[in-house]
C-alpha cells in the first residue's frame, strides 16, 4: 500500500465519475464516505464501514454495506492507496464477513435462540486464496454436522441444514431494488445435479477420499474455512489433505486438468486473440495460464513439499522460486503479468458491477476503461497489454508442449518391425512378440481399457529408451517382468510418458542395478521422486534430513510414523542408488549419505519410541538411552545392503527405577526399551523393511544383556575385551543421545583407545582373528571385495594394529583414518589409493551385481567408470594391484610365524 496526495485522490473520483456509472451513482448515494476519503484516504474511511446488527433489515442493510465498500475499495485502488493484492484481500474479507452475517441470520430466522454452528462455508477458487475480484461470484462447497447443527424439534437434520443454507444464499445473490451483496455458485459440490446444495461433512469426506475428479482436485489447492464454523470447515480440509496434496501423482489426472484447460482455450475461442473483446481471463496468455502454471507446479511437487502448499497464486510462484521448481525470473515475470490483468479486470467490472472479463469491442467502451486505468485510450491500453499476454501465453505454450504425446506405434507387425529395428530391436522378433503380449492383455496389470491406452501413449518412448540399452531385449525382458509384478501400472505408464527422462533412468536401472529395479517392482512410485530435480543433489546430512522430513512426520501416530519413514528412507536410498546408475556422484559420496539417511532414521525412531514406552512406564531420573554405532555405519560408509552394528548402553544408576504408571527397573526398562529401538528399525510393515539390526558386538557378544550400563562398558572393556573388540572400537561412533551423553561415551572410547598397547600382542591377536575369519567365510570368488587376501578385511586389521599400537589417528571413517597415518608415515601411500578402489568397488557392486551375480557388460563399464578406470579389464588389473598392495602391508605387520601357520 501507498499513502497517495490529495490530488491522486481526487484524480481517482474523476475518473470514477466520468468514466464508472456504477461508482457514480455509489459516490451520489454516500457523500460522507466520498468525503471521508478525500480526507483521510481508503483505510480510514473503511474504517468507519462495518458490518450491520443480524437484527437490522439484513437484505438492505448488507447491501448498502456491501455499496459503501465497492466504493471505497474501488477509489483506493483506483488512487493506488490499495495494490492489487490489498484489494483482492480486503474484497475476500468483506465476503468472509457478509456469509458470516447472512448465515447468522438464517440460524436467527431459524432457531433463535440458538448460537450458528454446525454449518461451515469452504471457500474455493479465488475466495479461497484471498483473491476475489471487484465483481465476482464466490463458490462455496457447504457442509454440515447432522450432531451439533441446531434445529427445531421435529426437523430432520438434512433439511434443517437445507433451509439454512438456502436462505443464507438468498439473503446473498437475491436482486433486491438495492443490488445485491455476492453472487453464490454451489456447483462446485459433489454431484452437483442430484446432491442437496448442503452436504454432511462425512458425506463429503468420502466423496474425495474415494470418488472425486481431477478438477476437483486442483480446486481444492485453493480452499479454506471462510465462514460459519470454522472449526467443522478445518477439521474436514485436514481429513482430505491427501486426497489434495498427493506423494503419488496421478499424471492421467494431470493430463486431465490440462485437457480442461485446452477446452477452455477452444471455446472461448473468440477471445483468445488478443485485441479488442480479448478474455483477460481464458484468452490466450490471460489470467486462468497464470494460475493453471502455478497449479500444475504446485500438483507435481506439493505432495512432497509442504512449503508449496499456499493458496494464493503469486506466493505460489514465489514458493516454485524459492524451492527451484521454476526459475525465478518467470515467477516475478508472472507475478506482475498477473497484477497487470487483474487490475485491467477490476477496471472493466467497476464500471457496471458486471462479472466480465473481455475487454470492450466498441472504441468508446474500451477508451472508458483506458481511462478509468489513467491510460489516454484503448490505443494505450492494448499497448501495454499486449506483451503482457504474449509472454504468459508462451510460458503456457511450455506446458503444453511438455505434456505433448507422442504418436503411438503401429498396429501392423511389419511396420512395428520397422521401428523396433530403428530403435535399436535388431532383430525385432523378441519385441514384437512381447509388445503383442502386453496389447493382448496376457499380464494382470494390461487387462482394463484404462491400462492399455496408458501403454500405448508409453510404447513410443519406452521402446526410444529400450532400444538404447546395450542389450535392448535383455532390457525388455527386464520391463516386462517389472510390470509383471504390477497391480496397476496405469499412472506408472502415464507418468513415463510424461517425464521421458524418467523412462531413461527406468531403462538404465533395469539394465545396470538389479538391486533397484527389485526395489521399484516393489514401490513403483519411487520413480515419482525423481521428478524432483533435487533428488541428484550432494547427499543430505542428517540435519538436513531431520529438517526436511519434520513437516511431514509432525502428528502422525506411532504405526504410521513407522510406515512414513521407511517410506522416506526408501525414496532417498532409491534416489543415492540412481546416482550411482547415473555416474553422477562419487560412491564414496553416496556411502557416506547412506549413513546420514540411517543415523536421521535412528533419530526419529528412537525418539518416537522414547516417548512411547515414556506414557507407559514413566522416565529414569538421570538417565537416558544412548546408541553406539560401529563398523560401516560408525565410519560413514554404508552401502545399499548395509545392515546396522549398534550397541545399545544407559547413563545413570542400574539399581533405579522409573517413575511411570506402570514402573520398571533400570535394567529392564532399558533392554525392553532398546527391544523396541530395533523393531522400529528393523521390523517390515505396510512400507515394507528398513534396516536390519545386529547387536552382536555388545559386550559378551549374544550371550550378554541388550543394554548395560555406561560404567559396565567401561569397566568390560578395560577388564574383559578381547583385542578384536578394542578393534571394532576403532569404527565406533555414538549416534543417538543427549549431546552430553555421548560427548561422556566418547570420552570413554577414546581413553580406552589410548591405552598403551604392545604392538606384537596387538598384531598376534588380530592375525588369529583374521584366520578364523578366512576359515568361518571364505571368499565368494576373485570379486569378494571384503574377502580374500589383500582385500578390505585384510586392510582393516592392518590399520586398526597399526592405530592401536601407535595410538594414533583414532578416525572411525576409514579413508581419514588412512590419511591421517599416511601423515604420520605409517602406511604406504599406494594403500590409501587401494582402498579408495576397492571402497568404490564394493559399492557399486552391491547395487549392480548383489548377492556375487556376475556383472552385465553395461553394470561392469558403469563401475569402472565409478572407479575411474577407463574399462573392466583396466579396472581388474587396478583391483589385482591394489589388493597386492593391501595385501603386502598386512603381511609386514602380521607375526611372520602366524603367516606361516597360515
Amino acid at each position: 500500500m501507498t499513502t497517495p496526495d490529495v490530488s491522486a485522490r481526487r484524480s481517482a473520483l474523476g475518473r470514477l465519475t466520468a468514466n464508472a456509472p456504477f461508482l457514480a451513482r455509489l459516490a451520489e448515494l454516500y457523500p460522507d464516505d466520498v468525503t471521508a476519503f478525500l480526507g483521510a484516504g481508503a483505510d480510514a474511511a473503511l474504517a468507519g464501514v462495518v458490518p450491520p446488527p443480524v437484527d437490522d433489515d439484513i437484505m438492505r442493510a448488507l447491501r448498502q454495506w456491501r455499496g459503501r465498500v465497492a466504493l471505497l475499495l474501488a477509489l483506493g485502488d483506483l488512487s493506488g492507496e490499495h495494490d492489487v493484492r490489498a484489494t483482492t484481500r480486503l474484497l475476500s474479507d468483506f465476503a468472509d464477513q457478509a456469509c458470516d452475517a447472512a448465515l447468522a441470520a438464517a440460524f436467527a430466522e431459524r432457531v433463535p435462540d440458538e448460537e450458528p454452528r454446525g454449518l461451515s462455508v469452504i471457500a474455493l477458487g479465488k475466495l479461497g486464496s484471498h483473491e476475489l475480484n471487484y465483481s465476482s461470484d464466490i463458490d462455496p462447497i457447504l457442509i454440515f454436522d447432522p450432531e451439533t447443527l441446531p434445529r427445531r424439534q421435529r426437523d430432520d437434520p438434512d433439511e434443517a441444514a437445507v433451509r439454512i443454507a438456502r436462505r443464507m444464499v438468498e439473503i446473498l445473490s437475491a436482486r433486491t431494488a438495492d443490488g445485491h451483496v455476492l453472487r453464490v455458485d454451489l456447483r462446485l459440490r459433489p454431484h452437483p445435479e442430484v446432491t442437496p446444495i448442503v452436504l454432511p461433512e462425512s458425506a463429503a469426506v468420502s466423496y474425495y477420499e474415494s470418488e472425486a475428479l481431477a478438477w476437483e482436485q486442483a480446486a481444492f489447492i485453493r480452499s479454506r474455512a471462510s465462514a460459519g464454523d470454522r472449526a467443522l470447515g478445518q477439521g474436514f480440509l485436514h481429513a482430505i489433505q491427501p486426497f489434495i496434496w498427493r506423494r503419488s501423482l496421478d499424471f492421467r489426472q494431470l493430463r486431465e486438468i490440462g485437457a480442461m484447460s485446452d477446452r477452455i482455450r477452444d471455446h472461448f475461442a473468440q477471445g483468445q486473440a488478443f485485441g479488442p473483446g480479448y478474455d483477460l481471463k481464458r484468452g490466450r496468455g490471460g489470467i486462468r495460464e497464470i494460475e493453471f502454471f502455478a497449479q500444475v507446479h504446485q500438483l507435481i511437487y506439493g505432495g512432497r513439499d509442504p512449503s508449496l502448499r499456499v493458496p494464493a497464486t503469486v506466493d505460489a510462484l514465489a514458493a516454485l522460486a524459492d524451492a527451484g521448481r521454476i526459475e525465478r525470473a518467470d515467477a516475478e515475470r508472472l507475478a506482475d503479468h498477473y497484477a497487470t490483468l487483474r487490475r485491467i479486470e477490476h477496471r472493466l467490472q467497476m464500471i457496471e458491477d458486471q462479472q466480465t472479463h473481455c475487454l470492450p469491442t466498441q472504441p468508446a467502451a474500451l477508451d472508458a476503461v483506458a481511462r478509468l486505468d489513467g491510460e489516454a485510450d484503448g490505443a494505450a491500453l492494448l499497448a501495454r497489454l499486449e506483451p503482457v499476454a504474449t509472454e504468459v501465453g508462451a510460458c503456457y505454450d511450455r506446458i503444453v508442449a511438455e505434456r505433448a504425446v507422442a504418436p503411438g506405434l503401429p498396429r501392423d507387425e511389419g511396420e512395428l518391425a520397422g521401428q523396433l529395428m530403428a530403435a535399436g530391436f535388431d532383430p525385432p522378433d523378441a519385441a514384437l512378440r512381447t509388445i503383442a503380449e502386453w496389447r493382448g492383455g496376457k499380464l494382470r496389470a494390461l487387462r482394463s481399457p484404462a491400462a492399455l491406452e496408458a501403454l500405448e501413449t508409453l510404447l513410443p518412448e519406452l521402446v526410444r529408451a529400450l532400444g538404447a540399452a546395450p542389450e535392448p531385449d535383455a532390457a525388455l525382458t527386464r520391463f516386462d517382468k517389472l510390470v509383471a509384478g504390477l497391480p496397476s501400472a496405469i499412472n506408472f505408464f502415464h507418468l513415463l510418458a510424461a517425464q521421458p527422462a524418467l523412462a531413461k533412468i527406468a531403462t538404465r536401472i533395469l539394465w545396470l542395478a538389479p538391486t533397484l529395479a527389485d526395489a521399484l517392482g516393489a514401490r513403483v512410485e519411487l520413480i515419482e521422486g525423481l521428478i524432483d530435480k533435487r533428488a541428484f543433489d550432494a547427499p543430505a546430512r542428517k540435519t538436513g534430513l531431520l529438517s526436511e522430513w519434520a513437516p511431514g512426520l509432525a502428528g502422525l501416530d506411532y504405526e504410521r510414523l513407522l510406515d512414513r519413514v521407511r517410506d522416506r528412507v526408501g525414496e532417498r536410498r532409491f534416489a543415492y542408488g540412481v546416482q550411482l546408475v547415473a555416474g553422477s556422484t562419487d560412491p564414496l559420496a553416496i556411502a557416506c549419505g547412506y549413513s546420514e539417511l540411517a543415523e536421521a532414521a535412528l533419530q526419529v525412531l528412537a525418539d518416537a519410541t522414547v516417548a512411547e514406552f515414556v506414557a507407559a512406564h514413566g522416565r529414569i531420573a538421570d538417565s537416558e538411552l544412548v546408541v553406539l554405532a560401529l563398523g560401516r555405519l560408525g565410519g560413514r560408509a554404508l552401502t545399499h545392503a548395509s545392515d546396522l552394528d549398534l550397541i545399545y548402553l544407559f547413563t545413570g544408576d542400574h539399581l533405579a527405577e522409573s517413575d511411570g504408571p506402570r514402573p520398571l527397573g533400570a535394567t529392564t526398562y532399558y533392554n525392553r526399551l532398546a527391544q523396541r529401538v530395533t523393531a522400529a528399525m528393523s521390523v517390515p510393515t505396510a512400507a515394507g523393511k528398513l534396516y536390519d539390526v545386529d547387536t552382536r558386538l555388545r559386550p559378551q557378544g549374544a550371550q550378554g544383556p541388550l543394554v548395560v550400563t555406561l560404567d559396565s562398558f567401561e569397566r568390560y572393556q578395560r577388564e574383559e575385551a578381547w583385542t578384536w573388540e578394542h578393534m571394532a572400537l576403532l569404527r565406533a561412533r555414538p549416534v543417538y543421545g543427549s549431546d552430553h551423553a555421548r560427548a561422556a561415551l566418547q570420552r570413554v572410547i577414546d581413553d580406552l583407545l589410548a591405552a598403551p598397547r604392545n604392538r606384537d600382542a596387538v598384531a598376534r591377536d588380530a592375525a588369529e582373528m583374521r584366520d578364523r575369519i578366512a576359515a568361518h567365510k571364505p571368499p565368494q570368488g576373485p570379486l569378494d571385495i571384503k574377502g580374500g587376501p589383500g582385500g578390505l578385511v585384510d586392510l582393516e586389521f592392518a590399520m586398526q594394529v597399526t592405530q592401536l599400537a601407535s595410538g594414533r589417528c583414532h578416525d572411525p571413517n576409514i579413508g581419514s583414518a588412512l590419511a591421517c597415518l599416511r601423515v604420520e608415515g605409517l602406511v604406504p601411500a599406494e594403500v590409501c589409493d587401494a582402498h579408495g578402489l576397492l571402497a568404490r568397488m564394493l559399492v557399486m557392486l552391491r547395487l549392480t551385481a548383489p548377492e556375487g551375480e556376475p556383472a552385465t557388460a553395461a553394470a561392469r563399464q558403469l563401475v569402472a567408470s565409478a572407479c575411474g578406470e577407463p574399462g573392466w579389464p583396466q579396472l581388474l588389473a587396478a583391483h589385482d594391484a591394489a589388493r597386492q598392495e593391501i595385501a603386502n602391508w598386512w603381511a609386514s605387520i602380521r607375526p611372520p610365524e602366524q603367516e606361516t601357520k597360515a
